[in-house]
Order: structure tokens, then sequence, then C-alpha cells
């Protein structure tokens, strides 16, 4: 039976740890040689990764923590726990929007700065109430940039609470788009939903194409009495251009989740610390999914919610299963299959899926495969990596 080892580099939720069987498996953070890495936070940028690691897992959503170019280049898929989290995000952008909607952070405060012995404690509070006049959520537009699994689970429950929802995501996915309400309302770009909402929330990845998605430009097309919700990543904000546009009166507040020392102390900016996917529901789920997922592609060889592969699940027909990534070009498949056949292997069933620059194979085979074998299809031109993983018994 094979035995893997893996590198936990921060905190995960023994319910996911729970799901790798000892003695099969060697978990801890002092692992060498790992087969896996388990990461939540840990940078692993500046890390020296071990030629053994064949998976990264990310107990979480977003992967900008782990070198995933560099990942690609080895062959190494990088899993993460996309919608894991999604309900534990969603209470919180709901939470803001009350927060927003009723000012409440600097309601808060004022009750704390009133002196507890003050004769005159009950007229302060009733002189003070009328500073932090609200208003109410139904009826009032709700726009959403980035309608996954989060935006779509925001916009439903925006909808139930009586507001009008105005979405935009030009890369929605078909099951998204599926599961999203049908009154959700389409915008055709972040300038629309920036434009006609009173409320507007951000729910899409950190990725070139939207660092500093809301910068000075689009922020001048914001109402005066807008309030910008910020729970996805914090660079998707140009946070200069936001402080400077709050200053300046073009638009009410701005709610996040990434806290700065240049937000520390502005008035009309509430920046909580990191709280999106802290419940412990999200934790355990999160661990849960992506323990499988790399357990699944240790053990089988299949793909499952990685970043940087395309899917691949197929069912074992034989004892023996060479995996290969490679880059996706003409004739690889028509290489790897001519090798094996110099070799005296029958392939019994095989699938092939790209994305992107990057193709997967998973061959099953009649027979075992040699060592050699396995160099000779890693010496291909294109191959990334290459692994034999038999059947356990």
């Amino acid at each position: 039976m094979s035995t893997y080892r893996i590198l936990v580099l921060n905190q995960i939720a023994a319910q996911g740890l729970d799901r790798l069987p000892k003695p099969r498996y060697e978990v801890g953070k002092n692992v060498a040689q790992p087969d896996a890495i388990l990461v939540r936070s840990h940078d692993m940028h500046a890390m020296a990764i071990a030629p053994t690691v064949k998976a990264i897992g990310r107990a979480g959503a977003g992967t900008n923590n782990i070198p995933v170019a560099e990942m690609s280049k080895r062959g190494i898929p990088v899993f993460n726990a996309p919608g894991a989290n999604a309900n534990a995000v969603k209470e919180l952008v709901l939470a803001a929007l009350l927060m927003g909607a009723r000012n409440l952070v600097p309601a808060l405060q004022f009750v704390a700065r009133l002196p507890p012995d003050a004769t005159d404690f009950e007229a302060r509070v009733e002189a003070g109430k009328k500073d932090f006049a609200g208003v109410e959520l139904p009826q009032r537009t709700l726009g959403i940039i980035g309608l996954g699994a989060v935006g779509g689970l925001v916009a439903e429950t925006a909808l139930k609470l009586g507001m009008k929802v105005l979405g935009f995501d030009p890369e929605i996915t078909v099951d998204a788009a599926w599961r999203l309400p049908s009154n959700v309302r389409k915008a055709n770009s972040v300038e629309e939903v920036l434009r006609h909402s009173d409320f507007i929330t951000l729910h899409v990845p950190l990725l070139p194409v939207t660092r500093h998605m809301i910068d000075a430009r689009r922020l001048e097309v914001l109402k005066r009495d807008a309030v910008l919700l910020n729970f996805a990543r914090e660079a998707i904000v140009d946070e200069e251009a936001v402080l400077a546009a709050l200053r300046g009166g073009r638009f009410k507040a701005y709610l996040c989740d990434f806290p700065s020392p240049r937000l520390q102390a502005e008035a009309r900016v509430v920046a909580l610390p990191h709280l999106g996917a802290s419940t412990v529901e999200a934790e355990e789920n999160c661990a849960v999914m992506v323990v499988d997922q790399v357990r699944a592609c240790l053990e089988q060889g299949n793909i499952t919610n990685a970043v940087n592969f395309p899917n691949v699940e197929m069912a074992r027909e034989s004892a023996f299963r060479v995996a290969i990534a490679n880059a996706n070009v003409p004739n690889m498949l028509g290489q790897i299959s001519t090798t094996m056949a110099r070799a005296g292997l029958n392939i019994h069933n095989m699938v092939n899926k790209s994305r992107g620059e990057m193709a997967y194979t998973l061959v099953d085979v009649d027979s075992a495969v040699e060592q050699k074998v396995i160099a000779e299809i890693a010496a291909i031109e294109g191959v990334l990596s290459v692994r034999s993983i038999p059947a356990e018994t």
C-alpha cells in the first residue's frame, strides 16, 4: 500500500485532516519531502517547494499566496475550495449592508464615547441619535460585481430582503448562471452597476484584470450616498482613490474586510479584520473539500477544482494507471501512446482534457508500468510531470 506525506503550513480544521487515514498518511508541520502541501494563508512565494510535491491544497478560495504559475510549469495542480466559505462571506456582507444602511458603527462609537457618569446621559443619547439616521433596504438597489458562489448567494438574500439587484459578471459560468435568481437584472459594465446602485458589493477574484478595478475614474460615477463594500480581495479597490473620493464627498462610506494604516483614521471607513471565512463551519467545509481533492489526486490522479488544471476524473478500469501533465500542444497524446506501445503496454482506457496552456491525461493500462517507461514519457518535450498510480490492494 502506498503511503503519503502531507506538509501542513497552517492550522487546518481537524474535520479535514481526519480524512487522511493513518498509517497511510503522515501529516504534520515538519514533514520533509512531502507528497502534498495543505495551506491557508501562509505565503509560499519565497518557499522552497520540494521536488516530491505532487499537489497543493488551499483551504479557501483565493490562491494569491501560492506560486501557481511556477507550479503549473512543474505540472503540479493547485486545489482550492470554491464555495466552501460562501455562506460565511454572504452573512458578513449582509451584516455590512445593515451597518452601512443604518450607520451602526459610528452610532456605536458615539455611545462608547459618552461619559457613563454624565447626569444628562439619556439626553445626550436622544440629542445625538439624529446624526445616525439611516435608510431601509427594501427597494434600494444592490449592485453586485461578480456573480459566482458568493455573489449569487448575496443576490438571493438581497432579493428576499426586498432589494433590487443589478449584477455584472462577464466570466459567469453556466452553473452559476443557472443558480442565479431570474429577477437579477443584468448590467453590461462595471460602470453601469456603479452608476445605478445604492450599495455596491464586490465578489471577483484578484487577477491582473481585476487589480484596482475600482479606481478614481470609476468612483466618479457613484451616487453621493452610495455605500461600497469589498469582501473579496483588498487590491481590487484602489485604496488611495477610495480615500480621495470619500474625502471629496463622492460617496458615503466604504466597508471592507481589509484594514490598513491608511484606512484606520478615516471616519467613513469600516474595516473588519479578515473575518470573511472566519466561522467554524467555513473552516471545516474548506478543510474537508480540499483534503478530499488532494487525496483523490494522490490516490487516483483525479483532478477537481484545481485553479491551474482542467477537471479530469476517470473511474478505475485497471490496477495500473499513469497520470501525465503536459503543455497543451499538438501530438502529445500520439507521443505518449507510442511510447507505451513500444513498451508493450496495452491502453485499456484514456481521458485527456485541456485548460488554456495546460493539458492532463489519465491512462489505464493492462500491466505494470516500469520506471524506465515513466522516464521515457517524462523525457518527451512538453511533458511537465508523470507518475504511475497503482491501485491499492
